[in-house]
């Protein structure tokens, strides 16, 4: 996944003295509390237990998951049923749920009828949610019968007018890290993998897509059935539904969108096969079938979301210079490293994206050239030096402590960009062709296997830092798995280019170069914010008009420089942007994006009223996701009223 922004579930609000303050009050006093009992502890590398499931996996463990859902816009509902199958001996099955509406449990043994068994649904977590306890008695399948809530966490419905077609609804979940358990009761941690399928009924007009092959094809029926055959963790189960169309790209890739971007996206991630081929051969052979891009509405918090099969993109990927395709990289390297090889639990999250960070870039580098990739290496770690000047110690660290926490809370830019740089000082202190050999035997040992940081760090010592002492004796894995802040002992990512683009700004800002002879003809996306992120905040406004008047930047079709120059200009105080600001945010619900957008105008105080305004109407079309990012910024309560 491609969403690299701190996000904090518990939102509490002092300054109102209400009831719901003073249990914010205790309740944050209860967490200081457990902070200061574990301040200074490490989480053991090999701990497996996940703190954010109540699954009793260790006892009995789900093997296979079979939905047949009906999917109600005008309640806006899931409803059915969801049968598990079952391997372990255990008098209990204990699931994971958030805020379903369990109507009834069945069990059976083996092909035996269903009968109805006593269950027990516990008390409600705001984070972890609620476990659901069903008596066994001996069985090995359980059919739970029951509906979504208003404000299930892992789904967005969209109005018609959200979409870019305008007709029609839009549906799509987002399970990770554990939003599956708000749209499907089972055992939601990465630890546990299953098969699974499904039958999944909509309206007429509409096509259902699932990470998962597509058993009853593309043509509209209402029934849609699926089948994923290879085991995965929960968080990669995804359903989208609305009026989408397909367009192939080879014989096992193709693009899912709505009709009118379908041709753009296609041109834009034609490439994908040669991704796919590049990787192969650095790493094995693609295990997944198909590999198809669905293109979601702007609405999507996330770059992208690789649920295998059917990886989710943010249509803000799409600027027709394929300058921002290394998402697609992402996400595909993602078969290897995430949904191959998988965290066990989410403070071994770096295992997913520190590795999937570290492919993208050599696949970037295979497919784009070298200097396409160190430009976007070193703009990934610019952005980790930036985040990381401003984050909590406890947070910087690889094997991240997050009990008592929220998993979202993990996913900042450490474990993408600091993982890749510990790979990246891997490779460069034994070579190149030593270290591809590894990642393949790497990959090729634990597939299919949910992994602790523990069993890397055995298996790295056991298959590379044994066999190759003296070129990794200055490289301390402890430091770089344990320990805050960015080890001296680290490879940096280094680019002419964008080192060139610096001295070019530095002589611009001087008025040594006049604007109209900056090269930008030949510029990137990545040439381009490199040179606004090292433009000083107190640029006269002059000079920032004059970089508008002749690049237009303001209508920028490109996110990426779109939302670095608006940035820039609420800093510097510069006006020229402000018409054009509010549509954005309206429109794009990318975290990356709009998370940042709204803390600079919270900061910059002159927009107060203003930004109220636009997030009172841009609100309820903002994922649930970056709502707990945005609410407690802008000084919305948990029942999405403003307390200013």
């Amino acid at each position: 996944m491609t969403g690299r922004l701190r996000t904090s579930a518990m939102r509490i609000h002092v300054g109102k003295e209400s009831a719901l303050t003073c249990w914010g009050r205790l309740i944050l006093c209860v967490m200081l509390l457990n902070c200061t009992q574990y301040l200074g502890k490490k989480a053991p590398l090999d701990a497996a237990e996940d703190l954010h499931s109540y699954a009793n996996n260790a006892d009995v463990r789900v093997t296979h998951v079979d939905l047949d859902l009906h999917v109600d816009f005008d309640v806006k509902q899931l409803r059915g049923n969801c049968t598990l199958e079952l391997a372990g001996e255990s008098g209990e099955l204990v699931l994971d749920t958030r805020e379903l509406v369990i109507d009834k449990v069945e069990a059976a043994v083996s092909e035996q009828e269903f009968l109805d068994v006593e269950y027990e649904l516990g008390e409600h977590d705001p984070v972890l949610g609620a476990p659901l306890r069903i008596t066994l008695g001996g069985a090995n399948r359980v059919r739970v019968h029951y509906a979504t809530g208003l404000g299930a966490s892992g789904l967005q419905w969209l109005t018609p007018r959200q979409t870019a077609g305008g007709e029609q609804p839009f549906l799509y979940t987002q399970s990770q890290a554990i939003h599956a358990r708000s749209w499907i009761p089972l055992q939601d941690t990465p630890a546990v993998r299953a098969t699974y399928s499904a039958r999944i009924r909509t309206p007429r007009n509409l096509l259902a897509v699932m990470s998962a092959e597509m058993l009853s094809g593309t043509e509209r029926t209402g029934e849609y059935k699926f089948t994923m055959p290879l085991a995965i963790p929960s968080y990669l189960i995804a359903l989208a539904v609305g009026d989408i169309g397909f367009s192939p790209m080879s014989e096992r890739t193709g693009v899912f969108a709505e009709h009118a971007m379908l041709a753009s996206a296609a041109r834009e991630f034609e490439d994908t096969e040669d991704m796919m081929q590049a990787v192969e051969q650095m790493y094995g052979p693609y295990r997944w079938g198909r590999y198809d891009i669905l293109v979601l509405p702007p609405s999507f918090p996330f770059g992208g979301m690789e649920n295998p099969r059917l990886t989710f993109v943010s249509p803000t990927v799409i600027t027709g210079d394929k300058s921002l395709v290394s998402l697609i990289a992402h996400e595909l390297a993602h078969s290897w490293s995430g949904n191959l090889v998988t965290n066990a639990t989410w403070r071994d999250f770096w295992l997913n994206e520190g590795f999937t960070v570290y492919l993208e870039e050599r696949i970037q580098e295979q497919v784009f050239g070298s200097d396409r990739s160190a430009m976007e290496a070193l703009l990934e770690v610019e952005g980790l030096k930036r985040e990381m000047a401003d984050m909590d110690e406890r947070d910087q660290i690889l094997h991240v402590d997050l009990r008592g926490r929220d998993p979202d809370d993990g996913f900042t830019g450490v474990p993408y960009a600091k993982g890749a740089m510990f790979l990246r000082t891997l490779e460069k202190a034994v070579g190149r062709p030593v270290f591809d050999a590894y990642l393949r035997s790497y990959f090729e040992e634990f597939a299919f296997k949910s992994l602790t940081t523990g069993e890397f760090a055995k298996h790295l010592k056991e298959n590379l830092l044994n066999r190759h002492p003296g070129d990794v004796q200055e490289i301390s894995v402890e430091e770089w798995l344990q320990q805050p802040r960015l080890p001296t002992k680290r490879h940096e990512p280094e680019s002419a280019e964008l080192q060139q683009v610096v001295k070019l700004s530095k002589t611009w800002v001087d008025g040594a170069v006049d604007t109209q002879d900056l090269p930008v003809d030949s510029w990137t996306t990545q040439h381009w914010l490199r040179f606004l992120r090292v433009l000083p905040e107190d640029l006269p406004m002059e000079r920032m008009e004059e970089l508008d008047k002749a690049f237009r930047l303001t209508h920028s079709g490109n996110a990426e420089i779109l939302s670095a120059w608006f940035l820039l200009s609420i800093r510097s105080g510069y006006n020229g942007t402000d018409e054009a600001l509010e549509p954005f945010l309206l429109k794009v619900g990318r975290r990356k994006f709009v998370g940042p957008l709204y803390k600079e105008l919270v900061k910059a105080g002159r927009y107060k009223d203003k930004i109220q305004q636009i997030y009172r109407k841009a609100r309820p079309g903002y994922h649930p996701v970056l709502l707990q990012t945005l609410d407690p910024v802008l000084g919305w309560d948990i029942a999405g009223t403003p307390e200013y």
